[in-house]
């Protein structure tokens, strides 16, 4: 499993890592997750609260970090006292996973009652939680309040992801598996290839409106975008998301903007500009409605007829540009892919282009790409999206150096 996600090229090598464990059935998760930083060179202290030592022992991280675990504010009060301050003075990154409720309460009113939770308020380095709950207490009006609070205050939220849960339930709230959070760490730490570079990226289908209920809208699930995202953030760029509809969970460490029009993506892409690289992944409406109602058009036997016309093109635009980033466009064909794709990436002047079969793609969990650039074309055998994602950012860097 571990060369499906890319984990194998992870590498945190003197790294020192604060590793804090909150009370929740996914501290199991936090075990594999010490193992994986250790593999990857890192050095890291594992911190428990009193809760989170009724689901996972001290002894199990112990043995996986091959350090004493840390549990109490008080038994940490050697020497001089003060080591729930020096511990992070050191530190490149705190990462609290799983982060409970309570424990994202605590952050975000600054509590600090035992010795995790004083260590955070305390800290010189960079802070990341990964929630782990059930999902309705991840979609509480309080939770999602200090969450907000703690995005405002800097912190690195890893969102945790919808499946069946402990209880029984289905929905959003299960942490993220180990591989993924260890994938994200190295552009939370700036370690890696992107790191200093701005990535503005478009995903999703956008929506035209036709009236106050109707609209033009794709197939486009986003799916593929947010994986560029999170391969992005993950080689340690600053990345800004806009995205049309979606249901999906923005990736750790990305910055989001919600759109519905191509007029709304357009306004967003250009106030985020300058920019190092722009990747223009969604799916957008080629047409909108001349004039759309402004009341809800009621149905007629004898049929409606709608004038369309053209919308901007948003990646020719930003191609064209005196100061134009780095480009890369998407073209989703239904025959011909090559030739069409080609055409395509000459007549907008792009360095690269990523070619895909729409009937192939959209919707789904896996993509088999093409890649074109000057150099040719590059095929990437089918695979699921966010390890393509990881392929085409890789190739995006070396075109980049």
């Amino acid at each position: 499993m571990e060369s499906a996600v890319g984990i194998e090229t992870v590498s945190l090598e003197h790294k020192k890592i604060i590793l804090g464990v909150t009370g929740g059935i996914a501290a199991y998760k936090a075990a594999e997750l010490c193992r994986l930083l250790t593999k990857a060179d890192a050095d890291v202290q594992v911190v428990m609260t009193a809760a989170a030592q009724q689901f996972v022992t001290p002894l199990t991280f112990q043995a996986l970090s091959g350090k004493p675990v840390l549990t109490s504010l008080w038994e940490a009060a050697s020497g001089d006292g003060m080591k729930h301050i020096h511990l992070s003075r050191d530190a490149d990154l705190l990462l609290v996973a799983p982060a409970s409720a309570d424990f994202l309460a605590k952050l975000a009113h600054g509590r600090a009652d035992d010795l995790l939770s004083t260590l955070c308020l305390a800290r010189t380095c960079k802070l990341a939680v990964a929630p782990a709950m059930n999902r309705e207490m991840w979609a509480t009006a309080p939770t999602q309040r200090n969450l907000e609070q703690l995005r405002a205050d800097g912190v690195n939220v890893l969102e945790p992801t919808a499946g069946e849960q402990a209880c029984g339930e289905t929905g959003l709230g299960r942490m993220l598996e180990a591989a993924d959070i260890l994938a994200s760490l190295p552009g939370l730490l700036g370690a890696g290839p992107l790191a200093g570079k701005r990535v503005l990226i478009t995903a999703g289908p956008t929506f035209e409106p036709i009236d106050p209920v109707r609209g033009l809208t794709n197939l486009s699930s986003g799916k593929m975008g947010y994986a560029v995202a999170q391969a992005a953030a993950e080689a340690g760029a600053e990345v800004c998301l806009v995205s049309g509809p979606t249901c999906l969970a923005t990736p750790a460490g990305v910055r989001r903007i919600d759109v519905q029009s191509v007029a709304d993506m357009r306004r967003a892409v250009l106030a985020e500009l300058p920019s190092d690289v722009f990747i223009a992944v969604a799916a957008v409406a080629d047409y909108r409605v001349d004039a759309a109602a402004t009341q809800k058009i009621k149905k007629s036997a004898a049929g409606l007829t709608l004038q369309l016309v053209a919308n901007p093109d948003i990646l020719a635009e930003v191609a064209d540009l005196l100061d134009a980033p780095f480009c890369v466009g998407f073209a989703a064909e239904t025959e011909e892919l090559a030739e069409h794709a080609e055409a395509k990436r000459r007549r907008k002047k792009l360095p690269l282009l990523v070619g895909n079969l729409a009937q192939d793609t959209l919707g789904q969990d896996t993509a088999e790409l093409v890649l074109f650039d000057d150099q040719g074309q590059h095929r990437l055998p089918r695979a699921d999206k966010l390890t393509q994602a990881r392929h085409l950012i890789k190739h995006l860097v070396n075109l980049l150096n």
